[in-house]
């Protein structure tokens, strides 16, 4: 960090000060001009190939993308493990 300037909230004028104000504070103290943001988390999973063509397949006939489909089937297949009597 330049010598000249200081971290507007911790007013720390190099990293390791930074670093230890960080420790000791919270942020969610410290964030009242801060905007909301949302995110979601994606994460790749490897199938066969022909198991990916017969789901391209169904979803083309339901006119919906292939990770629409996959996300439907396996909510609905969650939910019948978890709750196997209101199946």
């Amino acid at each position: 960090m330049d010598e000249n300037k200081r971290s507007s909230v911790s007013q720390a004028a190099t990293i390791e000060e930074m670093g230890a104000f960080w420790d000791t504070h919270d942020v969610t103290d410290y964030d009242t001009d801060a905007p909301d943001v949302t995110f979601s988390v994606a994460r790749a999973v490897q199938i066969e190939a022909e198991l990916l063509v017969a789901l391209e397949q169904q979803a083309l006939i339901r006119g919906i993308s292939v990770e629409t489909l996959v996300n439907v089937w396996l909510q609905q297949k969650l939910d019948r493990e978890v709750h196997p009597a209101a199946a």
